[in-house]
């Protein structure tokens, strides 16, 4: 197996370094930090321009077309320039969503608008503290009318729909459905999180017009097809944020100086540096192995998800929290931009599960490849 992107691959992925570094510099994620937008709109814009909200939408609905490994190169980036846009949740949760169980009429509906950026989706999974199940789902649909409340959801408080995951008495327990969050019947209401840079919200539906996304009492094993494809995009996104809060910790040790040399001369700096970069290898390698499960529908997906998963959940945390670390007294001041990374890791440490839940799904993972 060849794990390597291609030149073509690896092009893409200059062109976006490039790119986001002169649209989202630092100074751009703290305007959305310290500010009241819930998002970069113009850096949105220019994205969907660029096409990236249409990398692996089918041709035929306005799209692309192209692979998940041009995904994976523009999510890493996104992840290492910490982009304060709605990407993750439209792109790797709701088109996903549409991609595995929309019918026809709703691909045509929504896919060519979510390719151009004039829509943005998102999914909406918890209800709160705890693990979601289908047993301990409160929401449910009847007459195709929804109630209930999903809390946290990402990008809530700005998504033109959701795909809703509400309870239900058929096959495995839950059923999929697409909202359009502008209708009678939906209450949103803006919650904080530990980084205020990607918006969440409380859904509240009073019964809100529910049209079925797939069949019903199959909504539970969408479910987790969809967190398997999502969490390798998220374990990139992870990869190049973890890549960047060491390049921010080395650059910091070069030119911070004590005792008339610089700190990164000294052992201790060394070894913290040294084993951010054995953390980020390890995740980097198990992210090379999901992208190409996802991107080739292999039957190993549901393993390399979760190994991406939590590999990259525990680097980018490790070498978020080592970056503040070796800015000393001052990386924990609002001034130095070392939050940024801490911050991100933080949330995405847990936006589609926890990286306990993600070792309990390796695990099952493991054992149902065992048993076949």
């Amino acid at each position: 197996m060849n794990f390597e992107f291609s030149d073509e691959q690896n092009l893409l992925r200059e062109q976006a370094a490039g790119f986001l570094g002169d649209n989202c510099p630092p100074s751009a994620v703290r305007a959305i930090l310290e500010g009241e937008a819930p998002f970069d709109a113009d850096l949105w814009k220019q994205i969907a321009e660029l096409g990236w909200t249409a990398t692996t939408i089918p041709e035929a609905h306005g799209g692309l077309g192209l692979s998940y490994l041009e995904l994976c190169v523009i999510a890493e980036e996104l992840g290492r320039a910490v982009a304060p846009v709605p990407y993750s949740s439209s792109v790797y949760l709701a088109t996903e969503a549409l991609l595995l169980a929309g019918s026809d009429a709703q691909k045509e509906a929504w896919l060519p608008k979510l390719a151009e950026g004039k829509a943005i989706g998102t999914f909406a999974l918890s209800e709160g503290p705890g693990q979601p199940s289908p047993r301990a789902l409160a929401t449910r649909s009847a007459g195709g009318r929804l109630t209930g409340s999903k809390l946290p959801v990402p990008d809530g408080d700005v998504a033109d729909f959701a795909v809703v995951v509400a309870g239900s008495d058929a096959g495995d327990g839950a059923g999929l459905h697409l909202i359009p969050l502008d209708g009678d019947g939906v209450a949103r209401r803006t919650v904080e999180t530990l980084d205020p840079t990607r918006s969440h919200a409380k859904l509240d539906f009073d019964g809100a017009d529910a049209e079925p996304l797939g069949a019903d009492g199959e909504g539970w094993a969408l479910t987790e097809r969809l967190l398997d494809r999502a969490a390798v995009l998220f374990a990139w996104e992870q990869v190049g944020g973890s890549n960047a809060a060491l390049e921010q910790a080395k650059a910091y040790a070069m030119e911070r100086y004590t005792f008339g040399r610089p700190i990164a001369g000294h052992q201790a700096i060394k070894h913290k540096l040294a084993n951010i970069y054995v953390k980020n290898t390890l995740a980097r390698s198990n992210c090379y192995y999901g992208a190409w499960a996802l991107s080739t529908d292999a039957s190993e997906l549901p393993v390399a998800a979760a190994t991406a998963r939590v590999a990259a959940i525990q680097a980018y945390y490790f070498a978020s929290k080592e970056n503040i670390q070796t800015h000393g007294g001052m990386g924990f001041t609002w001034e130095f931009d070392c939050q940024f990374h801490y911050r991100r890791a933080k949330l995405l440490s847990v936006n589609i599960g926890s990286e306990g839940v993600w070792q309990d799904r390796l695990i099952a993972a493991i054992e149902n490849d065992r048993a076949a």
